[in-house]
């Protein structure tokens, strides 16, 4: 799997997660919900230890750019909330920078 679905995959996988807590804390779910979000938070951690990069620092640096990014396409696509331009200039920004991080003279060290 490639680097950029790799954290594509993590991300839905903390979002989920951390939406499952959101959900039992805020929105009144049951707490059955905590069990299945501490696998996908699980499975998220397990997932980033698969990236290529050479330092920790670094993948978890480029994985957030695309966590961003995600929890925006997250908004529309599960909360039904349609971002604002700000949402979207931001979310550009972040992975502008994950692929300055991932890509750029240092990745590879």
């Amino acid at each position: 799997m490639g680097t950029v679905a790799l954290y594509a995959v993590a991300a839905l996988a903390e979002i989920g997660g951390c939406f499952a807590f959101w959900g039992w804390r805020r929105l009144g779910w049951g707490a059955w919900v905590l069990l299945p979000g501490t696998a996908s938070l699980a499975l998220f951690a397990w997932l980033l230890t698969l990236s290529e990069a050479a330092a920790a620092g670094r993948a978890f640096a480029a994985y957030g750019g695309v966590y961003v990014a995600a929890s925006i396409a997250w908004l529309f696509a599960v909360e039904g909330r349609v971002p604002d331009r700000w949402d979207l200039a931001g979310g550009a920004i972040c992975l502008l920078g994950a692929g300055v991080v991932l890509w750029g003279g240092g990745a590879g060290r």
